[in-house]
């Protein structure tokens, strides 16, 4: 009986096609997996290490976008003025004889503020009085003339239609008749003559009376009694008054950039350092097409129309407006900050790694600019997952604080990134 012994390894193996050559490619090949696998293992864990110790690193502040009405101001320095303010001078030329103002005296108009010494002027209106009575008086004269050469003519007509005078009788009848009637003709002319200097001379006088042309409060004073004042010249400012300092008026320089936006009828507020932490209200009356250039700089007058019953307010007092240019409802904004901010340089790359070519590298932070383009197209930051990521956004309308966001991906709530620092410094 053949009894068969069992096949040894060997042999099983060359059954198999196994030898031992071929085993230890299995055996290396599966090491090569299990060392990429503890690779692959080990680079996420130093990729989530690195981000969190950069994000660490890093205290940001952030501020949520919120909705909120906005309201959008434009500022503008001026002075206080009044709304009609006039310069009195004189007329005349003469030495002022007695002034009957003083200084915030309220007048009406037709006041008498201030006289001029009227002595030569008196004198000169008497005589023209005189030549205007001797005027008058040869008229009479002239008149009486008149009707005795109308009485010789009708007699000279009369004996001539008899035939008891001669034709030359009538002619010289005639002919004094027409003189007497161009002497009458004389003397009504200088009456007139006379009458027109009386009334000059008059004239003069009553300038010598400088009188108030409206209702309304002495500003300044800048008469003395015995100054003399010479109106041939550029005549002297004496008085200077105001209408009514009840309705007053500010004229606020407004900025080029921002007179577009400026129309009449606008609300506004404005202060002044005689009241501090009181906001006095106004409305755009006008706005000057003028400009006035200071320092190249070009600004445009806007007239705020001002209630001033209590009479707080004074000419001259320097005014801070906030013009009302536009208001928002509910509009989507981040703070004027978030837009400012630039995140930190880039951080020190940690080198070459086997790690590195499987393994994409932490996030690291571009330095770039974030300027308004010509559509306004900004950036924000913004908190997503704990990683800050920039968002792409179209801005509208800022009150100097916050801004409207019009497109973009940032929703209310958002944590806008505003400041940050790195830590331990």
């Amino acid at each position: 009986m053949n009894i068969q012994t069992p096949p040894n390894k060997e042999e099983i193996e060359a059954v198999l096609g196994l030898d031992s050559g071929s085993r230890r490619r299995k055996r290396l090949s599966w090491l090569v997996w299990l060392v990429i696998l503890a690779v692959m293992i080990a680079g996420g864990a130093w990729w989530y290490a690195s981000a969190s110790r950069q994000t660490a690193a890093i205290s940001y502040q952030t501020e949520p976008a919120r909705r909120q009405d906005l309201v959008v101001r434009v500022q503008a320095t001026g002075r206080i003025q009044p709304t009609t303010q006039v310069d009195v001078s004189s007329e005349m030329s003469g030495v002022i004889r007695s002034v009957n103002v003083q200084n915030n005296s309220i007048v009406k108009k037709g006041d008498v503020l201030a006289e001029l010494d009227a002595v030569r002027l008196n004198a000169q209106l008497a005589r023209a009085k005189a030549s205007l009575a001797a005027a008058e008086a040869r008229l009479l004269d002239a008149r009486a003339t008149l009707a005795e050469r109308q009485l010789a003519y009708d007699r000279a007509d009369a004996l001539r239609r008899k035939g008891i005078s001669a034709a030359q009788d009538l002619e010289q009848a005639r002919a004094a008749l027409s003189r007497a009637e161009a002497g009458v003709a004389a003397s009504e002319a200088d009456i007139a003559v006379a009458e027109a200097e009386v009334k000059m001379q008059e004239t003069d006088i009553s300038r010598t009376r400088i009188v108030s042309p409206v209702d309304g409060i002495v500003l300044k004073r800048a008469a003395e009694p015995g100054q003399t004042v010479a109106s041939s010249l550029q005549a002297p400012v004496l008085f200077t008054l105001a209408e009514d300092l009840a309705r007053m008026q500010v004229e606020a320089d407004v900025d080029e950039a921002d007179i577009g936006a400026v129309k009449a009828g606008q609300q506004a507020e404005f202060t002044v350092d005689a009241y501090p932490g009181r906001n006095f209200p106004a409305v755009i009356e006008t706005i000057e097409y003028s400009p006035k250039t200071t320092d190249n700089v070009v600004t445009y007058t806007a007239i705020l129309a001002v209630n001033n019953v209590d009479l707080l307010l004074r000419p001259g007092m320097t005014a801070t407006a906030q013009i009302v240019v536009e208001e928002i409802s509910k509009a989507l904004t981040v703070p004027n900050a978030a837009l400012r901010y630039q995140p930190p340089a880039d951080q020190e790359s940690g080198g070459f790694s086997l790690t590195s070519l499987f393994m994409p590298r932490p996030p690291r932070f571009q330095r770039s600019t974030n300027n308004a383009s010509s559509d306004n197209s900004r950036s924000v930051w913004i908190i997503d997952g704990g990683v800050p990521k920039q968002i792409a956004v179209k801005t509208g309308a800022t009150d100097g604080r916050s801004t409207v966001i019009l497109s973009g991906d940032v929703t209310e709530g958002a944590a806008v990134i505003t400041s940050s620092r790195r830590n331990g410094k």
